[in-house]
């Protein structure tokens, strides 16, 4: 039997006790480690999980599980992830250090029914891969090779149909330590280096490190079980290469780093010895001996490589220092059992009587060897019996196969529900037809009826606007007759109160007449100007700079504020403005708008005029600080002959056409008229108007 059958780069034994908890446990955790969700670890047992993580760096495996014990107790507010690694640092516990592999199951059972809880979609996938692995390591080692593959499969769907590929990595590395004991080297080749692509995809720490040195290594290794030395050496040196180039990441890890070396080193002694370079195989396995007999370190692959170094002596010739290496190893393998070590060891002691034709002290070595190896056969037999490859595909196909049923079944409900809706719908339509002859008579006696009436209201329409006109031609006439003998009646007022000598009681007739006149004649100016803005077609329009207009309206309207003792403040725009408008209907909007503001203004209050230019539109703002306009009368102000009209601040008289007119105006010149309340008090009256492209000329002329 080759000696290196027992030195299998199966990390958790080769590295144990140092690295099997660090390496499991941290898995576990690596591919979800900067998740946010709601099972995230509690504040509270951050520091405790760390802390279990350091002892069992340190191979305190026994005092690493009674901490985390003791420091959780009595906690009640572990989240779901807590309770998973508490269950998780158990199951570690005896499925690598104890052997209790019962014990263990229990633990990943638990583990699995933890993950099934947790709510955020990607940690539920992860955990329960993860516990699926675990599950199927605890039966491995149980000897249930078929529920072990069939655990591990469950775990891959989870990872595969979720582009998982940190956590596929786990599965792809267990698959090649599976085909590696079973001999099938090619096939732990393909899974090593698949294992080595997707552990990429795990966060960048020293758990994923030291993965994918192993990766390397056991690549290596089946190279050299198929007898292709050439590529074994060279994965030897890149596992010592990539060792070398990440060292410097973690200083802190550098012992367990020099183990990793001390690991190569005895696996690449197979290459030399191979090639018959006896002498530098022995210097690598003393290399690798001077570290991993250190207390801590793997003394496991320590006594490997010494009782390979006495096979090599005794090929040398060197029986006796063969004989004394020997001896010092019975007592390492007395404090450190090891099933391989001790069948090793008796077949070297077995070899040693031998070639000195003992054959009476050969025997008990022989027999004790022989026994060791039968069972180790049977082991491996029960192993090769299950085959992995084939069981996985079996399940692969089951798998399709359901996947193939479930689409069946979902397409036989479907053609189900489709024939029923086909039915229903041509029942319906059929219903549906029937109702649309019916609702086909009805909606053509109501066109008729519509049609009728669509005559008679254009037939009114036509009569109202012809009224309407009517209704303008007479005001006009009434208010042009009017306006004659008012404004004779006014002038001789006037003139009969300018005379003087007269009475009392006979000036204040003369005041009241003169008032009445006066405002008769306003509100026929306002009649005939409100009629004359209905009926003419379009204004006549010439380049205005609205700077000026504004202007002089407010200077005149200065005087009329000064009576109140009021101030207009006016601003302008910074550059002139020409728009195409008719000077003298803006100039009365304007007037208007100002006026309104004085009248409804108390006294000595403040009138701001600001002109503001909005992109396309020029706007004026006109506000006050007056009496407000009330909400209940607020759509009715632009009326024609409102009721909305209310005396001025001093009595002044409103007869509700001014606003009628101005909205008028505005509108056919394709502008916008309207107001806002204050909301520390009063109105603001808006006016904008378009800009019009004027030609330079133009410009240069006006």
């Amino acid at each position: 039997m080759p000696f290196r059958t027992f030195r299998l780069a199966y990390l958790n034994y080769s590295l144990r006790p140092i690295l099997w908890s660090l390496i499991a446990i941290g898995f576990f955790s690596q591919c979800h480690s900067d998740q946010k969700d709601d099972v995230e670890h509690s504040k509270a047992f951050k520091p405790i999980y760390d802390s279990t993580n350091r002892l069992l760096e340190l191979g305190k495996d026994k005092q690493a599980i009674v901490y985390v014990d003791s420091a959780t107790n009595g906690l009640s507010n572990l989240t779901l992830t807590d309770q998973y690694r508490i269950y998780g640092f158990h199951f570690m516990y005896h499925n690598r250090g104890t052997h209790d592999y019962e014990q263990a199951l229990k633990y990943a059972d638990s583990m699995l029914a933890t993950a099934s809880k947790m709510t955020n979609k990607k940690s539920y996938i992860s955990f329960m891969a993860d516990g699926n692995f675990a599950r199927g390591d605890a039966l491995f080692e149980l000897g249930r090779h078929s529920d072990s593959y069939t655990a591990y499969y469950q775990g891959y769907l989870l990872a595969h149909d979720n582009l998982d590929n940190c956590t596929l990595s786990s599965y792809t590395y267990r698959m090649g330590m599976i085909t590696y004991k079973q001999a099938n080297y090619k096939f732990a080749v393909t899974y090593f280096k698949q294992s080595f692509e997707q552990n990429k995809a795990c966060k960048e720490e020293f758990i994923s490190f030291f993965r994918q040195q192993e990766v390397l290594d056991n690549i290596a290794l089946s190279y050299r079980n198929q007898e292709k030395l050439d590529s074994a050496d060279f994965y030897f040196k890149e596992t010592l290469k990539y060792l070398d180039t990440n060292a410097d990441k973690y200083k802190g890890r550098a012992n367990i780093i020099e183990v990793a070396r001390a690991v190569v080193y005895g696996n690449m002694a197979d290459i030399y010895e191979n090639k018959g370079e006896i002498d530098k195989a022995i210097e690598l396995l003393k290399k690798g001996v001077v570290t991993n007999l250190k207390k801590g370190n793997d003394n496991h692959d320590a006594h490997l490589s010494e009782l390979q170094m006495v096979q090599l002596y005794m090929g040398q010739g060197k029986d006796d220092v063969a004989f004394d290496l020997l001896k010092v190893i019975r007592t390492q393998l007395d404090s450190l059992p090891s099933a391989d070590g001790e069948g090793m060891w008796n077949m070297l002691m077995t070899r040693y009587y031998e070639k000195k034709n003992d054959l009476g002290k050969a025997y008990p070595y022989a027999k004790v060897f022989h026994r060791i190896k039968d069972s180790l056969l049977i082991k491996g037999r029960t192993l090769k019996e299950a085959n992995v490859n084939e069981q996985l595909a079996s399940m692969q196909k089951q798998t399709q196969i359901l996947a193939l049923q479930n689409t069946q079944r979902i397409y036989k409900y479907a053609g189900i529900i489709f024939i029923s809706m086909s039915l229903v719908i041509i029942l319906l339509v059929y219903r549906n037809w029937k109702r649309s002859r019916q609702e086909m008579l009805m909606v053509s006696s109501l066109n008729k009826q519509i049609l009728i009436q669509k005559t008679d209201l254009e037939r009114t329409l036509t009569d109202l606007e012809s009224s309407i006109q009517e209704k303008d031609r007479i005001l006009r006439t009434v208010a042009h007759d009017l306006r004659n003998p008012l404004g004779g009646i006014a002038s001789l007022t006037n003139a009969l109160s300018d005379e003087g000598g007269h009475t009392d009681e006979q000036q204040e007739f003369l005041d009241v007449i003169k008032e009445t006149a006066h405002d008769s004649l306003e509100l026929i100016n306002e009649i005939l100007e409100a009629t004359t803005s209905t009926t003419e077609g379009e204004l006549p329009t010439q380049p205005v700079d609205i700077n000026s207009l504004i202007s002089n309206s407010v200077e005149l309207m200065r005087f009329k504020a000064a009576e109140k003792n009021q101030k207009i403040i006016l601003t302008t725009l910074p550059t002139p403005e020409l728009l195409l408008i008719t000077r003298g209907k803006i100039w009365r909007v304007m007037s208007n708008l100002i006026s309104n503001a004085i009248k409804f203004s108390p006294v000595s209050s403040d009138i701001r005029v600001t002109i503001t230019d909005e992109d396309k539109e020029i706007q004026v703002a006109v506000a006050d600080r007056g009496i407000g306009i009330p909400v209940e009368i607020k759509d009715s102000v632009f009326n024609m002959f409102t009721h909305a009209k209310r005396p001025g601040t001093l009595g002044e008289k409103s007869f509700g056409l001014g606003l009628s007119i101005c909205r008028q105006i505005v509108e056919k010149h394709q502008g916008k008229l309207w107001f806002e309340n204050n909301p520390d008090g009063g109105a603001t009256f808006f006016v904008r108007l378009k800009k019009n492209v004027v030609s330079p000329i133009v410009q240069a002329s006006a």
